[in-house]
């Protein structure tokens, strides 16, 4: 073999490794995707906020149960955001339309509370779910039998709802609060006495973020 034909076969082969090499780099680059930039951020429930709720307050766990009153007020809130673990604390105001307990030989009613929750949940971007506790102070008044009543009260609530995140800060829950209030006096016509109250509240609500 002549060597001009030794040297055209030897260039050929040199040009097909480098095409070779070439196309092996191209099929292991990867171009960045770039929908990964046009993708939303992770919605944020950290901050303060306030809003307004509803309800119903009633004596039994079935809201549409007798002596059940409307009930409606303002929250105000801090929630602490830990990757997909909130904490959170809560101050609450409800005026509890007339909801009636029962006590011996009488009724008596709730009007208004106040409560200081402490709440944790887990949240699924702009889903939360979580659990509330904390402290109350309701305050009652004489019904049907009832001549005097304790007035402000203390007690204790646990909960749990679930709230959605919409745009502009806002967001809706739904809450339920199971409220324990002990040792409420009352004086009826058989004379003085004390008991433990307990009521049911389920709230829809909705807050705003800033």
């Amino acid at each position: 073999m002549s060597l001009s034909v030794k040297s055209i076969l030897f260039a050929a082969l040199a040009m097909a490794a480098a095409n070779n090499a070439s196309a092996a780099d191209l099929t292991t680059y990867q171009a960045p995707d770039a929908s990964a930039y046009d993708r939303p951020a992770a919605f944020q429930w950290s901050g303060a906020y306030f809003g307004a709720h509803g309800g119903i307050a009633s004596p039994k766990f079935n809201p549409f149960a007798s002596g059940k009153g409307l009930t409606g007020g303002l929250q105000a809130g801090y929630n602490f955001q830990v990757g997909p673990g909130i904490v959170g604390a809560e101050l609450e105001g409800s005026y509890l339309g007339n909801n009636e307990l029962h006590v011996p030989n009488g009724k008596v009613e709730e009007r208004f509370r106040g409560a200081a929750k402490a709440k944790a949940g887990l949240t699924f971007d702009r889903t939360l779910v979580y659990g509330t506790a904390g402290l109350t102070m309701t305050k009652f008044e004489g019904g049907k039998g009832v001549s005097t009543s304790s007035g402000w009260k203390q007690g204790y609530l646990v909960g749990g709802g679930v709230e959605q995140g919409f745009g502009g800060g806002l967001s809706a829950k739904i809450e339920y609060n199971y409220v324990m209030t002990n040792d409420v006096s009352t004086t009826t016509s058989s004379g003085k006495s004390k008991t433990d109250l307990r009521d049911h509240v389920i709230k829809a609500g909705l807050n705003y973020r800033f």
